[in-house]
């Protein structure tokens, strides 16, 4: 139980933060569930199968090769797996009547990675151990917040812009750069000090995220 609480803890406290930041209109906590479990099984299962697909398409046969860690980290990984959350978001949470305020994309963007980010951070932790829990508990789960934040700034603009296609498929893209080069400097951990380039991706992830926030909770049309 220690470890469970371990894994969903982290998951738990950006959940209530971004309930808590959105500010003018609250999401109803049914669909905000549902979003969550989506991400939780439905993502999961679509990454399971496209990532299976682009390995094979990209396989790494050099673990020390950049160029092939470069496919691995933005193809065959952030790609993947940032296309399995913008499909929820997009053809579940976008469409919802419920959504009815740019910053509902970051919300149900989150929603969504965190039910991502919480089976995983479980296995994770139930696989590796306490110290593996405590490690992604500041570094994997606050990425994929991070990247769920990128990706819903620009698919809660996309839902009332006439430029909805660029839009949303921006805020794909800007996730999927920003976990590619989060994963790459992981990968390419052999050579030495390289890792750092993770965290500083992180740090930026996040200053760029609490700006999309407040930018969105001022535009929000419920603001009175």
């Amino acid at each position: 139980m220690s470890l469970l609480f371990l894994a969903i803890a982290p998951v738990l406290v950006i959940i209530i933060y971004i309930y808590i930041k959105d500010k003018h209109e609250k999401e109803p906590i049914g669909l905000l569930t549902k979003s969550f479990l989506l991400g939780a099984t439905v993502s999961i299962i679509l990454t399971l199968i496209l990532g299976y697909l682009a390995a094979k398409i990209f396989p790494l046969t050099e673990v020390k090769n950049i160029l092939q860690q470069f496919i691995q980290a933005f193809f065959v990984v952030a790609l993947v797996e940032e296309f399995s959350k913008y499909v929820i978001v997009r053809f579940f949470s976008q469409k919802n009547t419920a959504f009815n305020e740019p910053f509902d994309g970051i919300v149900y963007a989150v929603m969504v990675s965190m039910g991502f980010a919480a089976l995983e951070n479980i296995l994770y932790t139930f696989q590796h151990g306490a110290e593996t829990g405590i490690l992604r508990a500041f570094t994997a789960v606050p990425a994929h917040a991070t990247f769920g934040i990128l990706m819903g700034y620009f698919m809660g603009k996309a839902k009332f812009s006439e430029n909805r296609i660029v839009l949303n498929l921006t805020g794909l893209l800007l996730a999927t750069i920003f976990h590619g080069a989060y994963d790459f400097f992981l990968f390419i951990n052999f050579i030495p000090g390289i890792s750092i380039g993770a965290f500083i991706s992180l740090i930026i992830g996040i200053v760029l995220s609490r700006k999309a926030i407040k930018k969105h909770q001022n535009s929000s049309n419920f603001k009175v």
